[in-house]
């Protein structure tokens, strides 16, 4: 598949931002409801739930200074048609892009603040995706801070080792992630 040029200038961009880690920010908090009321009163028809999560959803916790929010949608379909048109004018980056870099596809957003950095990552996915099961990781990183400790850690290692590859970074945290997600899964079963 060819890609477009302008495409292939927004994932270049999108890829080599610099990754900093920050310390927590009280006011993630308020970026997200902020954020989520603006998309659930925008797209009532479209949009089922939305929850915050990743480093920003964890009090205490360093973390790129982004909101990850992950939205329930009822169709992919429907979010091409009526989400898209509307926050890609609005300024934001669109991408359809990979489940944990494979099938199946879901509808991402960056955010931007006036000086183009990133405020938001906006996960448009349908109840059936597998990035659900993140909120398992972000919940289990609430309940113990040794553990957010060592993945604050991690970060800020991988940031300096990484620091203008954001698909490095993320990759090498996969496995981390992947191990806590799993001991979550099993802890919540109980």
């Amino acid at each position: 598949m060819k890609i477009s040029k302008i495409l292939q200038a927004k994932i270049d961009r999108a890829v080599k931002e610099k990754v900093d880690i920050v310390p927590y920010d009280p006011r993630w908090k308020d970026a997200f409801t902020k954020e989520a009321t603006f998309l659930k009163n925008r797209f009532p028809e479209t949009i089922r739930r939305i929850e915050h999560f990743g480093s920003t959803a964890v009090f205490g916790l360093s973390a790129k200074p982004i909101v990850d929010m992950l939205v329930e949608i009822r169709s992919h379909k429907e979010v091409k048609q009526t989400v898209v048109p509307v926050l890609e004018s609005l300024g934001y980056d669109y991408f359809w892009r990979p489940t944990l870099d494979k099938p199946p596809y879901y509808a991402w957003f960056i955010k931007r603040d006036k000086r183009g950095n990133r405020t938001h990552h906006i996960h448009m996915v349908r109840r059936d995706s597998p990035l659900w099961d993140r909120l398992y990781f972000r919940d289990y990183l609430i309940s113990r801070p040794d553990i957010a400790s060592q993945y604050e850690q991690l970060k800020k290692d991988l940031a300096k080792k990484y620091a203008n590859d954001r698909e490095a970074y993320t990759k090498a945290k996969t496995d981390f992630i992947v191990s806590i997600t799993e001991r979550a899964k099993k802890h919540n079963a109980r």
